[in-house]
């Protein structure tokens, strides 16, 4: 059912992948605009010079806007490229008159003269402003009008019409954030700013890259230069860039938590009956997520296979870091909104240009759950809701609407039901796949999350919505509506802080391409407004910076050159890196019967050539033994559909007697397929991967395995090896290359491997 649904969806369109700065030059000249009149002024043609010049400005914009202001001050009249916001507070300003003002005291900074001297040429100004105005007045200027008209900071209206709404209720809770923000001074300082110089959410985002930096993120050169025991897994240990993580406690500090949260996430932790919070797997792996690096970790035993209480203690980890980001970034603005009250109208354009307000993105969501499955989507958002403060979650709406969608509901019955089969059978399922296939098995569904003083809503507008909970196959249809029709846009994805991919293990189940493609669109430059207050961008934001501030969060049972792509390639974090490294035993032991395990290690010049040389090592030296084997019941186990498609073409150029199960095989198929198979009618089975992990069926009929590619889940390997039961033989071959060690290592144990990976020998036996 599910390998069904991802190829009726394979025909999306792949999306471009993310440019390099130096090459981003339209989208932000031009980032919230998107009439004709801009688009061509957008694209007139420029020298050679202005474009170097125009792309020098783009990495030397990692600086707070004041120092953009100050920088520059010779005595000699040169010709300067404005910077990023110059443009903007230009184009925004033909449709303003307080932005057209700004402006031209920003030009007057840079030019160091005074009002005084301004004023002696305010005729010729004044001309020079009407002849911009006559031919530049673009698309943003009713934007930016609405913009100035609501003063809504980064919610849209109707989210400032809510917000009116509960602020005037608030007061009835005195425990609300209202209560929080309001006027609370110490010696002429907000609480607010006491923290920043400790607090590593500001000190995240508050970071201003220099070229230098720019450069070395851009290059992808990651060291690893400490490690750190791993609580509560022996056999594991981290391993991150920069400056150690520190594992001493501070409670007092609330290890930089919101006072609520901490109080509220230790309530509930003694309530389940544990103690000792400060030395717990979930405070230490929150202390990881707080430090803001992006972090991989990929042996984290998942719920199904009975890890639920460390897969439980990680989930609540990092749910906590996203509730602790969204109200400290729903606090910064509603302090500074109330700072800026206080001033009066004519002087906040003043306020603004000091630099202090700048708490904004381009749109409001800021945190992105990326998950397989409703069932696991429904998990998440339930202890989402459980973490929220009291406070905090006065009203949940759409609850039962989200229970019913998420919830088991009628689920379609298992493909060995529709042949006629009973409930009854389904215990003999393995227990994993009962608990992970035995909700809702959707992996299409997109929910936005809002939080407000008083309540949580679900399915709120993407645009007014704190957290985004997804699948990638929801996700990737979204950017694909968004590519074909020109009024559906996925600005929401402009300004993710913190992206949470969990259960990775099971997407590479799906379609591992559309992680790549979904992450790639992430901090984009939008092309649309969308109510936001462009004075109080963060000025990394308008840099297209945003990706270096981004931390990605990548959990799974399993590690696969995939993941190790996406987080070496895409996670380009200035606060670094964090991942877990594991010793494994393997799982040779679990195999039940006396079964000889031979190993063949092959040759390949690069990972590239890999695929080639496996294929061409299993049509000289295996192929030939098998061709002319009169008994038959040889299945081929293989790992990825790309290798079942070029070995079922092979068998087919060798008239072989052969049938296939694969994930795309129709029902009807596999059932005749299984007969054959088991009669002999049928000498040879192609099975994969992917067709086992959603159905798991046992084939019947098996005298000799040949494991073409070892199964990245290394539960399947026993599973496989143990439907030998019967045969005469009791034989396996696997084959593999140095370029699978990852694999290798999971089945075999980390000494065997690399023993078998270093060996000048090709042949290995267990038995």
């Amino acid at each position: 059912m599910m390998g069904k649904s991802l190829a009726e969806k394979k025909g999306l369109k792949k999306l471009k992948t993310r440019e390099t700065i130096k090459t981003v030059k339209q989208p932000i000249k031009r980032p919230f605009n998107d009439k004709p009149e801009m688009t061509k002024a957008a694209k007139k043609p420029r020298k050679k010079s202005d474009d170097k010049v125009a792309n020098d400005s783009l990495l030397t914009s990692g600086h707070s806007l004041k120092e953009l202001s100050n920088s520059v001050n010779q005595e000699e009249d040169i010709f300067r490229e404005p910077s990023v916001f110059d443009n903007l507070l230009k184009a925004l300003g033909s449709g303003s008159e307080k932005l057209a003002t700004l402006y031209k005291k920003r030009q007057l900074e840079q030019e160091g003269r005074s009002d005084s001297e301004e004023d002696k040429i305010a005729t010729f100004e004044s001309a020079s402003l009407s002849e911009e105005e006559d031919v530049g007045t673009g698309g943003c200027e009713s934007s930016l009008g609405d913009a100035e008209e609501d003063d809504l900071g980064e919610h849209g209206p109707a989210d400032m019409l809510e917000q009116t709404e509960e602020d005037e209720t608030g007061d009835e809770d005195g425990n609300s954030d209202a209560g929080d923000s309001q006027d609370l001074e110490i010696s002429g300082q907000t609480i607010l700013d006491e923290p920043e110089s400790t607090s590593s959410f500001h000190r995240h985002l508050g970071h201003i890259l220099t070229n230098e930096e720019v450069d070395e993120l851009m290059k992808n050169k990651w060291k690893f230069k400490w490690e750190l025991p791993a609580i509560s897994m022996p056999v594991s240990r981290w391993a991150g860039t920069g400056d150690q993580v520190s594992m001493e406690t501070n409670s007092d500090q609330n290890y930089g938590l919101m006072q609520k949260l901490y109080n509220h996430w230790l309530d509930i932790y003694k309530t389940s009956g544990f103690s000792d919070f400060d030395t717990s797997r979930q405070r230490f792996f929150f202390s990881l997520c707080s430090s803001y690096r992006d972090i991989l970790h990929c042996n984290k035993k998942p719920f199904y296979l009975k890890g639920n209480e460390e897969d439980s203690s990680i989930m609540d980890a990092y749910i906590m870091h996203a509730l602790n980001h969204v109200y400290k970034t729903r606090d910064l603005v509603i302090k500074s909104d109330a700072k800026l009250a206080k001033h009066q109208e004519g002087n906040k354009e003043e306020v603004l240009r000091g630099g202090t307000f700048l708490d904004q993105g381009f749109t409001r969501p800021k945190v992105m759950f990326i998950l397989p499955l409703g069932s696991i989507a429904l998990r998440v958002v339930k202890r989402l809701i459980q973490l929220t403060p009291i406070s905090n979650k006065a009203n949940v709406e759409h609850m039962d609407r989200f229970s019913e969608e998420f919830g088991t509901g009628d689920v379609e019955d298992d493909d060995e039901q529709k042949d006629g089969s009973s409930k009854s059978q389904k215990p003999a399922k393995p227990a994993d796949f009962q608990i992970l296939f035995g909700g809702n098995n959707n992996d299409h569904f997109m929910l936005g999350i809002k939080f407000t003083k008083r309540s949580i809503k679900l399915y709120s507008d993407f645009y007014s919505s704190d957290i985004i909970v997804a699948s990638p196959l929801g996700l990737i249809t979204k950017i694909g509506e968004a590519e074909v029709e020109k009024e559906k846009d996925v600005d929401y994805l402009s300004s993710i802080e913190v992206l949470i991919i969990d259960h990775a293990d099971v997407i590479t189940m799906q379609n591992w391409s559309h992680v790549n493609t979904l992450v790639e669109q992430l901090n984009r430059m939008p092309f649309n407004q969308h109510g936001t207050d462009v004075m109080r961008i963060r000025p990394w934001y308008l840099d297209g910076h945003a990706h270096f501030y981004r931390q990605t969060i990548l959990l799974g049972s399993f590690l696969n050159p995939d993941m190790n792509a996406l987080f070496n390639r895409l996670c380009v974090n200035h606060a670094g890196k964090v991942k877990s490294m594991t010793e494994y035993k393997g799982v040779l032991p679990k195999i039940l019967l006396e079964v000889r395990q031979v190993y063949e290690r092959f040759d390949a010049p690069s990972i590239a050539e890999a695929d080639d040389a496996r294929l061409d090592y299993f049509c000289k030296k295996v192929f030939p033994k098998i061709k002319d084997s009169i008994e038959g019941g040889i299945m081929l186990f293989i790992s990825s559909y790309f290798e079942f498609v070029r070995i079922r073409n092979f068998l087919k150029s060798q008239n072989a007697s052969f049938c296939l199960l694969g994930e795309y095989t129709k029902q009807s198929d596999i059932s005749r397929a299984r007969v054959w198979f088991f009669e002999g009618k049928r000498k040879i089975m192609l099975y994969t991967e992917r067709a086992h992990f959603y159905h798991r069926y046992k084939i019947r009929g098996i005298q000799n395995l040949i494991i073409y590619s070892l199964p990245e889940r290394k539960e399947f390997y026993p599973e496989i090896i143990n439907m030998l039961d019967g045969s005469k033989n009791m034989m396996c071959n696997v084959l593999f290359s140095r370029f699978d060690h990852l694999r290798l290592e999971r089945i075999v144990g980390t000494s065997a491997a690399k023993r078998m990976l270093s060996s000048d020998k090709n042949i290995f036996v267990f038995t």
